[in-house]
C-alpha cells in the first residue's frame, strides 16, 4: 500500500488550505417565503451549520465532474464556466436549498461566488459554487449575503470538519477523510469532505464531494484522476436508483508539497490516482452506509464475470433492486432476488453457473449452488445477515472480471424520511 489514511484527516489536511462552516438559516429563510405565501408560521432558524468555505492560499489547479441528469443546478454551471481555465481558489457551497429549477438560480450562483470572492479579496471566477437541498424553491441569497464575513472569519485548519458538518442534508454523520503518500520524495496530502444520504444513484456524481490537495498536479491529470477513480467507487453506489440534480466532484491542487509536477500519466499519477481511489472508496462505503433510513451496508460482489464491465453491470443490478434491498432490510436469505437481479442485468451471464453466497462478520453461509437454490441453515443466515454489513457474493464462471458495488437496505423510515422532505 502506497499511501495512509490521517487520522483526524479532513479537507484542510493538505498544505494551503483552509476551510470553515457557519450557521446561516437558509433553510429557515427558505421555509419562511414558503409560509409567508401559504399564510403559515414560520419555523426559527435550528442553528445547524449551513454555510461552507474552502480557501488556499494561492490560485489551484482544479477540475470537476458532475451530474449526468439533465436536470442540473444552476451552481453547475457556473462552476464550469469557472474551471474552464482549470483554476480556482476557493468553494462556497450552502446546504437547506438546491439552487436548482428556478428561474433566478444562475443569478444566484454568481452571486454566491462574487460574495466569497469579495470577502476573500480573489476573483469570482476562481471560485467553484455548490448548493443541495430541496429543489424547486427560490434560493434566498439574503442569509447568505449576511454570513459571508462571518464564514470568512471562521476559516481556519480546524475548520474542516464545520465545512463538512455545512454540507450536511438528510446525513447522519460527517464525511471528511485524508491520505498521504510520497511523489518524488516529497509528502504529499489528498484531503475531503463529501454529504450524501439520500437521491443518489450511480451516475457521477452521486453526491457533493470536495477535494484539496498539495500535489503540484495539473488541472487535465487532475480531471483525468477524479473519473478513474470515481468510475469505480463514487459510480458504483446507489442509495434509493434517482440521481441528482446537483452532483458535484471538485478538486483544488495547491502544489504545495513541492513534487515535481506531474503533467502525465506516469508513475506518480499511478500513485496519486492509487491513493485518491483509496479514500474515494472509503468514502462510497459511507455514502452508501448512511442512506436515508438504512441499517445494513450491502456490498454486491462480483467475480468470475466475462469482463471488469459486466461485473460491474451485475454488482450493480443486485445492490439497486429493490427486492434485494427490502430482504437485507429483513434479513431474508432469499437467493431467488439475487439470481432475478442478475438475469435482468443485460450482462452476459451462463445462469447455469451461478454461485450466491451472504457474508459478514458472523461468518459466510452458500445459499445458491450452479443457478440452484440449496437448503440451508435459515437461524444461521438470520445471524450473518442481521449484522451492519452484509458482503453478497456473486461468484461466475464466465471470466476474470470482477467488481464491487455499494448499496443499502430499504426500511420503512426511507419513507417516512422522503415523504414529507420537502414540507
Amino acid at each position: 500500500m502506497n499511501y495512509t489514511f490521517i487520522e483526524n484527516g479532513s479537507v484542510t489536511s493538505p498544505l494551503g488550505f483552509v476551510a470553515g462552516g457557519v450557521a446561516a438559516g437558509v433553510k429557515a429563510y427558505t421555509n419562511a417565503t414558503q409560509a409567508a405565501l401559504k399564510n403559515e408560521p414560520v419555523l426559527p432558524v435550528n442553528g445547524k451549520r449551513d454555510l461552507a468555505m474552502i480557501y488556499c492560499e494561492k490560485p489551484c489547479a482544479a477540475a470537476a465532474i458532475f451530474t449526468r441528469n439533465l436536470v442540473k443546478s444552476d451552481t453547475i454551471y457556473v462552476t464550469q464556466k469557472h474551471l474552464e481555465n482549470g483554476v480556482a481558489q476557493a468553494v462556497i457551497v450552502n446546504s437547506g436549498n438546491a439552487n436548482a429549477c428556478n428561474p433566478d438560480g444562475y443569478e444566484k450562483a454568481e452571486r454566491m461566488c462574487a460574495l466569497a470572492a469579495d470577502a476573500l479579496g480573489i476573483d469570482a471566477n476562481d471560485v467553484i459554487v455548490a448548493s443541495t437541498g430541496v429543489i424547486g424553491q427560490a434560493l434566498p441569497i439574503e442569509p447568505i449575503a449576511k454570513s459571508v464575513d462571518a464564514l470568512k472569519n471562521a476559516l481556519s485548519k480546524e475548520g474542516g470538519t464545520n465545512a463538512a458538518e455545512a454540507i450536511m442534508t438528510t446525513d447522519t454523520v460527517k464525511k471528511e477523510w485524508a491520505v498521504s503518500l510520497t511523489l518524488d520524495g516529497k509528502t504529499v496530502t489528498i484531503g475531503g469532505i463529501a454529504k450524501g444520504s439520500g437521491m443518489i444513484h450511480i451516475n457521477m456524481g452521486t453526491t457533493l464531494s470536495f477535494v484539496t490537495t498539495d500535489a503540484a498536479i495539473s488541472a487535465e491529470m487532475l480531471k483525468a484522476a477524479l473519473i478513474e477513480a470515481a468510475d469505480v467507487t463514487y459510480n458504483m453506489v446507489s442509495v434509493d436508483g434517482d440521481t441528482s440534480t446537483n452532483d458535484t466532484l471538485a478538486i483544488m491542487a495547491s502544489g504545495l508539497a513541492g513534487n515535481a509536477e506531474i503533467t502525465e500519466k506516469n508513475a506518480d499519477y499511478a500513485l496519486f490516482t492509487e491513493a485518491l481511489t483509496a479514500a474515494f472508496r472509503q468514502v462510497a462505503r459511507k455514502l452508501a452506509a448512511d442512506g436515508e433510513g438504512a441499517t445494513r451496508l450491502i456490498i454486491g460482489r462480483v467475480s468470475g464475470a466475462k469482463d471488469e464491465a459486466a461485473a460491474k453491470t451485475i454488482a450493480k443490478s443486485v445492490i439497486c433492486s429493490s427486492l434485494v434491498k427490502a430482504a437485507m432490510f429483513g434479513a431474508d436469505a432469499n437467493c431467488g432476488r439475487i439470481l432475478c437481479a442478475v438475469g435482468y442485468s443485460g450482462a452476459e451471464v451462463d445462469i447455469k453457473k451461478i454461485d450466491v453466497s451472504y457474508r459478514s462478520a458472523k461468518g459466510e453461509i452458500l445459499v445458491c449452488k450452479d443457478g440452484m437454490g440449496l437448503a440451508f441453515d435459515e437461524d444461521k443466515a438470520k445471524e450473518i445477515l442481521l449484522e451492519n454489513e452484509i458482503d453478497i457474493m456473486i461468484r461466475l464462471g464466465d471470466g476474470d472480471g470482477t467488481a464491487e458495488a455499494y448499496g443499502c437496505d430499504l426500511t420503512y423510515d426511507y419513507v417516512k424520511i422522503n415523504g414529507d422532505y420537502r414540507t
